[in-house]
């Protein structure tokens, strides 16, 4: 006996994502991303992020919003950690910024 064909309407949205590479420039992708950042803050966090859920929930932040894969690629596409929801990482990110910029 062979299954009934699913239903479409019930089947999870196939779309592509656009996610961001570690060169900065957006390809797509059939696996969302685990990561969301701000264009033009240059930062990323969980894509659970109290600070920018908030901002979303107001109307802001949604088109500047930008999804990477992992972290790997997040910090190699020169995005820093987000200061809410990845606080530790944020410190070592600063305390390395200022480092590297002190004489």
């Amino acid at each position: 006996m062979t299954p009934a064909p699913a239903d479409p309407a019930r089947l999870p949205e196939r779309r592509p994502h656009t996610l961001i590479g570690p060169d900065g420039v957006p390809y797509r992708s059939a696996t969302p991303g685990s990561l969301g950042g701000h264009r033009g803050m240059r930062l990323y966090g969980r894509l659970d992020c109290p600070s920018a859920l908030r901002a979303i929930a107001r109307g802001h932040y949604v088109k500047h919003r930008v999804f990477f894969v992992d972290e790997a690629t997040a910090i190699a596409a020169g995005y820093r950690p987000c200061a809410v929801c990845l606080p530790r990482k944020y410190a070592l990110w600063k305390a390395n910024r200022e480092n590297t910029t002190t004489p």
